[in-house]
């Protein structure tokens, strides 16, 4: 990309860009019918596209692995990440593949410290038996929804990670920064949690 004049601001749903790109004209040869090479090329109108086309996937991705915290931050953070780094693509896999892991990346970097890790990973069963049985609303969804939501930090992003966006337990560990032997432990941990509230 070349050096960006423009930094996107994410606000309340609208994309908009700062003053100083008024007068900018994009580059007629970057892939006229791909609005991700004409984004990475800066051409803020594709990047609004894909941001209009991606941001519900993504909010619900972060909503998921977050667990409701900071969503609406973290989605902004995600997207102003593929702004800087949407040269990066190369196209060796698809735009979604890439975004995905972008968006899971922001995310586990925001609530990545030692302590923090620690504590979210601990062996400790009684964290499955303090949190209470969501209200049943009759919608099964909804239900599961609000169960993945009240996980322990660490056994929902593993379970959002392998069993809803199907990472394997090794890509799991690289990412975590934690052995495979403890994503399946917590994995484990969090299906029977699933279960017993769900019953």
């Amino acid at each position: 990309m070349q050096a960006a004049t423009a930094t996107p601001q994410i606000l309340t749903g609208a994309f908009s860009l700062q003053s100083d790109i008024e007068g900018r004209v994009p580059p007629q040869d970057a892939g006229a019918a791909d609005p991700v090479a004409r984004a990475a090329a800066g051409d803020v109108r594709a990047f609004e596209q894909l941001y209009q086309a991606h941001l519900p996937r993504v909010h619900s991705l972060v909503r998921r692995m977050a667990g409701g915290r900071d969503c609406d931050e973290l989605t902004q953070d995600v997207f102003v990440r593929v702004w800087q780094k949407l040269a990066t693509f190369r196209g060796d896999s698809a735009f979604t593949t890439w975004l995905h892991r972008l968006t899971v990346n922001v995310v586990i970097e925001r609530f990545r410290s030692e302590t923090t890790r620690r504590q979210r990973f601990r062996d400790a069963d009684d964290t499955f038996e303090r949190i209470a049985a969501p209200a049943r609303s009759g919608d099964l969804s909804m239900d599961f929804e609000t169960a993945m939501l009240k996980l322990p930090d660490g056994a929902r992003e593993i379970f959002v990670l392998h069993d809803v966006e199907g990472y394997k337990h090794t890509e799991i560990a690289a990412l975590l920064e934690i052995s495979p032997g403890t994503s399946k432990a917590q994995l484990h941990r969090a299906r029977m949690m699933l279960r017993k509230h769900l019953r």
